[in-house]
């Protein structure tokens, strides 16, 4: 079979072979804090930078 070749066969019944005791909980990865970012340029720098960018 050739590069981007495409076999139904080997897309059905599949077997995950992973143990759940290890897996990570999404739970364990919420983040509920905050987060703040200050870039030091005006939303008028930044709309003039995106028009150069869009011309470019």
């Amino acid at each position: 079979m050739g590069f981007g070749s495409y076999d139904e066969s080997e897309q059905r019944d599949v077997d995950a072979d992973f143990d759940e005791d290890s897996a990570v909980e999404s739970a364990e990865t919420n983040h509920n804090g905050s987060i703040e970012f200050e870039n030091g340029a005006s939303s008028d720098e930044l709309l003039d930078r995106l028009e150069e960018i869009k011309d470019e």
